[in-house]
């Protein structure tokens, strides 16, 4: 089966960290959100992926590249103005319609989520839908779009954010999809297209079957700075699976870290997770559910607590960080305490 990952949005709520790294690359302990989804596809049967991209898209695909670092084929489309995520799966119309699988799977590029994907995938074929959403209840539906189902799980309506007390269910779409190739004669070529705004209520108006397949797995969309730095919590508590980039070596709590250097007889308190080639000096102290991305550096009688440290991040002598995001390759040169803070560079890239 074959999947797409919408990868093109500017992510807006996450800035200033989305100056300089697009949405689908914010790192989840250590590893680019886009990364675990593709874990996930792959762990779940999908053998080809697509990936739309527009803002910052040569990031993207730098980073993921061809795919062979996850064990799946991965092709870019690049979008020169958004075309919408009904709209830029459109797109990509020929390349889900090769070979004889008439069954693919979309899912957002800032998704954290292990869902049973195989699970959604089978009921959409036993049931014969055109268009099958995993949904998953949620305490308040007014955040989100919410659909309403009959007994044998087939969307009778949809409700876009209603008011508190309003709401006619609390099964809330998690934008992950899986479509039979019919869906692609609802979608106009050439046009700003959605699927929640203008996909859904056509397939709906022509009684095509919509399909709703509710789960309590973990779901999460990273795009605000509460929520991504809860994500990576979950992650280290294992409310979500993931595969971390680097290995567990134990403990309770445990830690992961792979080769960084000199950490043998370091002060950490797990949680942490300490990526490659970091350099920790002998007195500096690395706090619960800290995070330090590949080349970290952090100086003599600095303490990190509670802190996300992107790719390449350096902390100076006598730094004291707690509840801080830094961004990837950013000094931290103060030698004083910051709290609560997010330490990034101030302009967007050319």
């Amino acid at each position: 089966m074959k999947a797409m990952i919408l990868g093109a949005g500017i992510g807006s709520r996450l800035d200033p960290l989305t100056r300089s790294l697009p949405k689908p690359l914010v790192p989840i302990v250590g590893k680019p959100v886009m990364g675990h989804l593709i874990d996930l596809l792959k762990r779940h049967g999908v053998t080809e992926i697509m990936v739309n991209v527009q803002y910052l898209g040569h990031k993207i695909q730098q980073e993921i590249g061809d795919g062979s670092r996850y064990g799946v084929p991965v092709r870019f489309s690049v979008e020169e103005e958004l075309c919408g995520d009904a709209g830029g799966v459109k797109r990509c119309e020929a390349f889900f319609r090769e070979g004889d699988d008439d069954t693919f799977l979309v899912i957002g590029g800032d998704d954290l989520t292990d869902t049973d994907i195989g699970r959604v995938v089978r009921e959409h074929k036993e049931k014969g839908a055109t268009a099958t959403l995993a949904v998953t209840p949620v305490d308040d539906p007014s955040e989100y779009g919410i659909v309403v189902q009959d007994d044998a799980g087939f969307i009778t309506r949809f409700q876009e954010k209603p008011k508190r007390g309003e709401a006619f269910s609390n099964l809330a779409n998690t934008g992950i999809y899986v479509f039979h190739t019919k869906v692609f004669d609802f979608i106009p070529p050439g046009q700003f297209f959605g699927f929640g705004n203008n996909v859904f209520p056509l397939l709906q108006e022509k009684g095509e079957p919509m399909l709703a397949v509710a789960s309590d797995a973990y779901w999460k969309d990273v795009g605000n700075l509460a929520i991504y730095r809860q994500a990576q919590r979950d992650c280290m508590d294992g409310k979500c699976y993931v595969e971390f980039p680097v290995t567990k070596i134990g403990g309770s709590p445990p830690q992961w870290m792979s080769n960084a250097t000199g950490l043998r007889g370091i002060n950490a308190t797990g949680p942490v997770v300490i990526g490659d080639n970091c350099h920790i000096a002998p007195d500096a102290s690395i706090g619960e559910y800290s995070v330090l991305g590949r080349g970290c550096v952090i100086g003599r009688g600095a303490t990190v607590r509670n802190s996300i440290l992107w790719n390449g991040a350096e902390v100076a002598d006598g730094t004291y960080l707690e509840n801080c995001v830094v961004g990837e390759g950013v000094t931290v040169q103060s030698s004083h305490g910051i709290f609560n803070g997010l330490i990034v560079e101030p302009k967007r890239p050319q």
